[in-house]
């Protein structure tokens, strides 16, 4: 028996009519799919030319690629992702995990993460870990025993296992959202603490003396925006205190109107000396602005409101809101060309990329 390797047909292969009784091709009772095999028999072609065809490949001539096109779509074949990984140890998948896809600001980042990779050629499998750590593990788990070629998750925050998991897997690994002065480890953000800060001093800047601080999820980088309202009042000789109440109301529900609604007028009614009301996001603060319209509060004559993000809206608010804009696209476009620099094997110069923010003042301040 000869040991040689079957011949390469992609080139040298007669044409033949395509096989018009697809219907009779036998397929996995399983699964029911059509297979490569399928492809190759009904194109008359072996399946290392069905291979090299479906992917694009230059070797192969122009009039096997149409009948090998031809005779998948008859047969709806469609190339398994898993199995191409498996075979050439690499995919063409990128996992991106966020936390929400009800918030705008996550929906933001995605739409400018895919629309950067769709064209390079790289589809996104999107993991939503809800702020919980453990789910974010479960999903790192799962997705990569698909060997993605990528990875894009969201800040520093989760559990040890899942840190090893990644560096386990070999797989590059960007982080959104946030930076980070660490060795080896990638990153597209901006410092959430010195967002924080600045929002504070600007409305310190104003004369505003008694701020209160209002959050809602309480995930990481909302209590790194608190870090920074922090100091800046200690930075100015304040205190985040009035007598016998503190001036931080943290709620653990998930952010919404409504809730913002309800912070603001418990915080007039506990502590009605404060001047001002700097919400971790602009859900809470969409949600003062409305109930303030409610119950006839004048902003910012007897409260000025700020919040965080300037998601959509807020600018058509009455009045306007003063806010923190974040680079939510932006990030996503340089996180998805700092990965695929990495997913290419390429060198990355700056792999902690602080793309900064802006306070945008407006009429609630």
């Amino acid at each position: 028996m000869s040991n040689k390797p079957p011949p390469d047909d992609s080139r040298v292969e007669p044409i033949q009519p395509l096989q018009r009784k697809t219907a009779a091709v036998k397929r996995p009772r399983s699964s029911g799919r059509a297979t490569l095999q399928d492809v190759a028999l009904a194109a008359g072609v072996s399946p290392i030319t069905v291979s090299r065809a479906l992917r694009g490949e230059r070797a192969v001539a122009a009039e096997l690629v149409e009948r090998v096109q031809q005779a998948a779509l008859a047969l709806g074949y469609v190339p398994d992702p898993a199995a191409r990984a498996l075979a050439s140890s690499r995919s063409s998948h990128v996992a991106v995990l966020i936390p929400l896809l009800s918030n705008a600001l996550f929906v933001d980042l995605l739409d400018a993460v895919q629309r950067s990779l769709f064209p390079a050629g790289f589809q996104t499998l999107i993991g939503v870990t809800h702020y919980d750590p453990n789910e974010e593990e479960a999903l790192l788990r799962s997705y990569l025993l698909h060997r993605p070629a990528g990875l894009i998750v969201t800040g520093f925050d989760r559990t040890p296992a899942a840190k090893r998991l990644i560096d386990a897997s070999g797989v590059p690994c960007v982080h959104v959202m946030e930076t980070v002065a660490e060795p080896c480890v990638y990153s597209v953000g901006f410092s959430q603490a010195d967002a924080g800060q600045a929002m504070t001093q600007a409305l310190l800047d104003q004369g505003l003396r008694h701020i209160a601080f209002a959050a809602a999820q309480l995930d990481p980088r909302s209590l790194q925006r608190l870090d920074g309202y922090r100091r800046a009042l200690q930075a100015a000789g304040l205190a985040a205190v009035l007598p016998n109440k503190a001036l931080e109301w943290l709620n653990p529900l998930p952010s919404s109107l409504a809730l913002g609604g309800a912070l603001f007028e418990q915080i007039l009614r506990e502590a009605p000396q404060v001047d001002a009301i700097f919400f971790n996001n602009d859900d809470l603060a969409q949600g003062a602005l409305l109930a303030a319209l409610r119950l006839g509060v004048r902003v910012p004559e007897q409260v000025a409101v700020a919040g965080f993000n300037d998601l959509t809206g807020s600018d058509q608010m009455l009045p306007t809101l003063t806010t923190v804009r974040t680079p939510r696209s932006a990030i996503g476009r340089e996180a998805a060309r700092m990965l695929m620099t990495l997913m290419r094997g390429g060198s990355v110069t700056e792999p902690q990329l602080d793309l900064g923010f802006e306070i945008v003042r407006r009429g609630s301040s």
